[in-house]
């Protein structure tokens, strides 16, 4: 399949990283040395962790290690848009939570609030916008979901904010942050080496070993004994093997065209600047950056066999001219675009469509994963629920259900894979067909698992 002529000049690389001033790379671990709390993963969550545990205990000796750059796996491929949700929306929370939901909810916008108050108080210029999300009906069984709800928009109001011509309805809510993950990744690196952490780059974890003196990791130049280990590998093999069926990795495509022009930018409105979604189960997100450019991601959710996560399936052309004529179908009024960036990264995914958390090893591990495309904002409370459990006492946090209890895991190849790909057909047969959920999904629902893109 040839590409899309969009596509021609668009380099193959992740928008938010290629840029000139990203930081050096940090030295990997050289030998051996010891660690009160060691943090496996340099994204959100792991620095998350990093940085809660040195602002709770200023004196507690911290090392973090990642196995390439800091934020270059999700925290650096995702769309920006910073969630107060931490259950991936009021449907999946109620549907899984319902006992907890309303303290779920309240967690979650303290969260949100707490982590645009450490942006601020640390200087971190990652571009923080609260603009709000905007959901759009693009086929007309989706506007009853939407009508009646506080922020709801007909079609002439949604199309005045944001002017395509698929918009039949809108729901604009504020419970959304928009911003720059990247450089909060690396803005977060920064303020953690500032209060001590020791952060190592290109250091892969390849073993966990306990032992009575506590837990050694295993690196290929090296290994830290550690008293306390935090594992935050997000779509990765699972360190820890009783982890390896709870999620798989889902691969996600994004594209980001060039700047518009003050008269492209005019054609589409958008003075309010908030991120976009659509109703479909397969649904696109969108979203402006700080120059103008959108950034347009989502619809082609791909998992390969095995559950493995390579380079290789981040070349994909067929999904990228999909997307890119999606987009053009979106906005027809802005033809002549060209898109300067693609590229592809993997979701950490779970049954229950939200992160499950826990401990291993007499509480000297702790683990929060499957935030399933919802990590840029929940994974500030999944460190927390880490830390907590590392405590080793109960707290608020993890008494709640969602952290006591696990999700499904998924069955073992090639039920896995037969599994998903069946879901995905489902889910594009629903769109097609007014919303209409077929026996599969159904039986699905009724276990409690979810998977859409």
């Amino acid at each position: 399949m040839s590409s899309h002529p969009s596509l021609r000049d668009s380099k193959r690389a992740s928008f938010w990283l290629d840029r000139d001033d990203r930081p050096a790379a940090r030295s990997p671990l050289a030998g051996h040395t010891r660690a009160a709390l060691t943090v496996v993963g340099g994204g959100f969550s792991g620095l998350w962790t990093a940085l809660i545990a040195k602002e709770r205990s200023p004196e507690l000796d911290v090392v973090l290690l990642e196995a390439e750059r800091i934020g270059w796996a999700a925290s650096g491929r995702n769309g920006g848009f910073c969630s107060a949700s931490i259950t991936h929306g009021s449907a999946n929370g109620l549907a899984h939570f319902p006992h907890e939901y309303e303290t779920l909810e309240r967690l979650g916008r303290e969260n949100l609030d707490e982590l645009e108050e450490t942006v601020r108080r640390l200087g971190i210029d990652c571009s923080l916008e609260r603009s709000g999300e905007l959901s759009v009906a693009t086929e007309p069984y989706q506007v009853p979901e939407l009508a009646g709800h506080e922020g709801f928009l007909d079609r002439d109001a949604v199309r005045a904010e944001i002017d395509s011509p698929t918009y039949l309805a809108g729901l604009w809510e504020q419970g959304t942050v928009l911003l720059d993950p990247a450089r909060l990744a690396w803005g977060l690196a920064a303020a953690a080496e500032a209060v001590g952490v020791r952060i190592f780059e290109q250091t892969p974890v390849k073993t966990l070993e306990s032992g009575r003196d506590g837990v050694v990791l295993h690196a290929p130049q090296g290994s830290v004994r550690a008293d306390k280990v935090a594992v935050a590998t997000s779509a990765f093999r699972p360190l820890l093997r009783r982890l390896r069926l709870h999620i798989v990795p889902v691969y996600d495509y994004v594209l980001v065209t060039e700047p518009l022009s003050p008269s492209q930018l005019d054609a589409v409105g958008w003075r309010h600047r908030q991120g976009v979604a659509d109703l479909g189960n397969q649904f696109h997100y969108y979203r402006l950056t700080t120059d103008n450019r959108i950034l347009w991601g989502g619809y082609d959710a791909v998992y390969h066999f095995g559950r493995r996560v390579e380079a290789s399936y981040e070349e994909r052309e067929a999904t990228f001219s999909k997307l890119a004529r999606q987009f053009f179908e979106t906005f027809p009024q802005l033809e002549e675009l060209s898109f300067t960036h693609r590229w592809a990264g993997a979701i950490d995914t779970s049954t229950r469509f939200c992160a499950m958390f826990g401990a291993a090893r007499q509480n000297r591990v702790a683990y929060a994963l499957g935030y399933t495309g919802l990590g840029v904002g929940a994974s500030r409370f999944g460190a927390k629920v880490m830390l907590d459990l590392l405590d080793g006492r109960p707290s608020p946090l993890t008494e709640l259900e969602m952290v006591r209890n696990k999700a499904l895991p998924f069955p073992p190849e090639p039920l896995a894979y037969l599994g998903v790909q069946l879901t995905r057909w489902s889910l594009a047969r629903a769109d097609e067909n007014e919303g209409r959920r077929n026996l599969w999904l159904r039986g699905l629902d009724r276990f409690g698992v979810g998977f859409d893109s």
